[in-house]
C-alpha cells in the first residue's frame, strides 16, 4: 500500500483473516488426517447429529455455506476414509444423507478439542473467546453474514433510449 492510500478495506482484512485462520486450522487438524474444509463438514455434521438430525448433503451445504458440489466431493473423500456414511434418503432417492461413523465421531471429537484450543489462542488478542470484544466482533460478523447479497447489475453500455 502506498502512503496516499487510506489503508486496507474491510473486505481485504476479512479475506486475510479468513486465510490466516484457514491455514491455522489446516495445520492443527492435519495430524488427524483432516483439512479445514473437511473439519468444517464433520464438526457441523457432529453438531447436527447431536441435535437429532441426519442431514442431506444439500442441507449440510446450506449449514456450512459451502457449495453443494464441494460438500459432495468432501463427503465422498470422508466416506473413503471411513469417517462418514452416505446413504440414500428414503424420502428423496436423489438425495444423500450423511452421518458420522463411530471412527468419524471419535476423530471429530478430537478435532473439535484441537480447534477449540486453537481458537482460544487466536482470540487471545481480543481477550479470549468469552471477552466482550470477541462477542462484539462475532455480532458484527454475523450481521455481515446475514445481509443478503445484492444482485449484481451488469453495466449497460447502450445510451439511454437507443436500441442495441
Amino acid at each position: 500500500m502506498d502512503n496516499g492510500s487510506p489503508g486496507p478495506t474491510p473486505g481485504f482484512l476479512v479475506w486475510r483473516l479468513a486465510n490466516k485462520w484457514r491455514v491455522a486450522v489446516d495445520r492443527a487438524v492435519a495430524p488427524l488426517g483432516l483439512t479445514h474444509a473437511q473439519y468444517s463438514l464433520v464438526a457441523s455434521l457432529h453438531g447436527m447429529q447431536r441435535a437429532g438430525e441426519r442431514p442431506s448433503q444439500r442441507r449440510l451445504a446450506e449449514h456450512t455455506g459451502l457449495e453443494a458440489l464441494y460438500v459432495s466431493k468432501l463427503a465422498r473423500a470422508l466416506e473413503s476414509a471411513g469417517l462418514v456414511e452416505r446413504t440414500r434418503d428414503p424420502r428423496d432417492p436423489r438425495a444423500m444423507q450423511l452421518a458420522l461413523t463411530e471412527t468419524g465421531q471419535d476423530v471429530t471429537r478430537e478435532a473439535i478439542a484441537v480447534v477449540q484450543e486453537l481458537h482460544q489462542r487466536l482470540l487471545e488478542p481480543l481477550g479470549g473467546p468469552d471477552a466482550p470484544r470477541t462477542r462484539m466482533l462475532t455480532d458484527e460478523l454475523r450481521t455481515l453474514l446475514e445481509a443478503p447479497l445484492a444482485p449484481s447489475v451488469p453495466d449497460d453500455p447502450t445510451p439511454q433510449g437507443s436500441t442495441p
